[in-house]
């Protein structure tokens, strides 16, 4: 039997979302689609065979929504999230979770409240192919525990409306949890240095940041986050352990052999190199939702933790200084 999921916000993010769940994601069926533009909403409901309804709470209140979406404008997150709980529907995120770190706590506290796991934020990093084998040899001790970790955020452009601080709330906020889920450890402090600019971007923009964080377990790790680097979207992580090191692989990609060459294709948006992921993602959020009643996912402590980390970067980016990261403790439901 398919689940109902209700949409708020479809936009890019929530058409493809919602392509997902009709055509790739067995058990789901989009029942209910809002957006700010009314007319975008009818839109899309229509070629799925969903209601177009007026707000995201007339979604969440639907009796026929029994899960909810949430991809619409970040401001708005904390409100529709909050609604899903208190009507106790399971709620899947995209990120950033809330906008503010205060109200990632609220929704955190709400949920406690609640008593069981409602929310799952859409962290997609977790379900690519490739850090999932590289976790694997984490977990299993293939190289003794990790001492230093290496990464590499490269975009090909930004547009012009991005500016500084978004390369930690935008751009390196996924590596910042999936360094979390790859250590099962906690960030504690942020640094931001910032080597010489390239001449390829705004004059607002600081670009690259070379980012250092440091884990409660004593493990370090660099983050290269350069966001005009021109030939692709190009996403590295290497982990080095007392035994032995492990990468992340490259997506696979034929090889072409001509002309005294090799070459090999560069994705150019993140679009294309985690649509795997996305997938996975969903498929699994359904069916954790289908079989425990409940996501198994990236949690809303994990959206309160990147927000608080983030903030600690965008603080180090301003100040120059290491900035300590003064999160919560994490409660005992979270596991």
């Amino acid at each position: 039997m398919s689940m109902g999921i209700g949409v708020i916000g479809a936009g890019w993010i929530g058409q493809e979302h919602i392509r997902r769940l009709t055509e790739r994601v067995v058990g789901a069926n989009v029942v209910a689609v809002t957006d700010i533009d009314a007319e975008r909403a009818k839109k899309v409901a229509s070629d799925v065979d969903a209601r177009a309804l007026g707000t995201g709470q007339e979604v969440i209140d639907d009796p026929a929504v029994e899960a909810v979406v949430v991809t619409s404008w970040g401001p708005t997150h904390a409100e529709y999230v909050l609604a899903a709980i208190a009507a106790g529907k399971p709620v899947f995120c995209e990120k950033p979770l809330a906008t503010t770190a205060e109200d990632c706590l609220r929704i955190v506290e709400a949920e406690q409240a609640h008593g069981r796991r409602l929310v799952q934020v859409g962290f997609m990093r977790r379900y690519d192919a490739g850090y999932r084998q590289l976790k694997q040899v984490i977990d299993s001790g293939g190289i003794g525990t990790p001492l230093l970790m290496h990464c590499a955020h490269r975009n090909p452009t930004v547009p012009e409306g991005y500016h500084s601080a978004m390369a930690a709330q935008d751009t390196a906020i996924h590596e910042i949890d999936t360094v979390r889920w790859l250590l099962e450890d906690e960030i504690v402090s942020a640094q931001v240095i910032t080597p010489r600019s390239t001449s390829n971007k705004y004059d607002h923009l600081t670009d690259p940041q070379f980012m250092l964080f440091e884990m409660a377990g004593g493990a370090r790790i660099d983050l290269e986050v350069f966001v005009n680097c021109q030939y692709g979207y190009d996403i590295r992580c290497e982990t080095v352990g007392e035994t032995g090191s492990v990468s992340l692989p490259d997506p696979a990609q034929v090889w072409l052999r001509s002309a005294g060459q090799v070459r090999t294709e560069v994705y150019q948006d993140w679009k294309d190199r985690f649509a795997d992921a996305f997938d996975v993602e969903l498929t699994e959020w359904v069916r954790a939702i289908h079989d425990d009643g409940e996501p198994t996912g990236p949690s809303a402590w994990d959206g309160y933790a990147a927000s608080v980390i983030s903030d600690a970067t965008v603080e180090s980016l301003h100040t120059g200084r290491v900035v300590n990261t003064q999160l919560k403790d994490r409660p005992d439901f979270y596991g």
